[in-house]
């Protein structure tokens, strides 16, 4: 009768599985935190900045994420005035008739994208609810 050969245990099939799975763990993390923001090159909004001098930040879009604490005014050719609490401040938002179709309403989160007009005015480019 012939007999067997054990096999011995390869450390190497334990250093390529214990990889595989460490690749696998750090791509899956890259590719999920990655397409969660759309807007990640973006610039966030410096809030204490805007509210001490807005025309130093004339021209230039960023993003900023809050909830909307009132509705200010309305104008059909302009748009909405509403006030929103951003990192514990309150800042007025321009959200232009583009957005029209868009239900806003006190208590309710935004993402917005926003460009600092000339006039140190914050109207919005993009808004998104989350």
């Amino acid at each position: 009768m012939a007999r067997r050969k054990k096999s011995s245990f390869s450390p190497l099939w334990l250093f390529l599985a214990i990889g595989l799975i460490l690749v696998a763990f750090v791509g899956s993390r890259f590719f999920l935190s990655s397409g969660s923001d759309p807007d990640r090159k973006i610039a966030v909004l410096d809030v204490p900045s805007y509210m001490e001098n807005a025309n130093s930040l004339r021209g230039n879009i960023y993003k900023a994420e809050g909830e909307v604490s009132n509705s200010l005014a309305w104008s059909p050719t302009a748009g909405r005035l509403i006030a929103v609490d951003v990192e514990k401040e309150t800042i007025p938002v321009l959200v232009t008739p583009e957005f029209n179709a868009i239900n806003i309403q006190k208590g309710q989160k935004f993402r917005f994208v926003l460009e600092v007009d000339p006039k140190g005015i914050l109207k919005t480019k993009k808004l998104a609810q989350q």
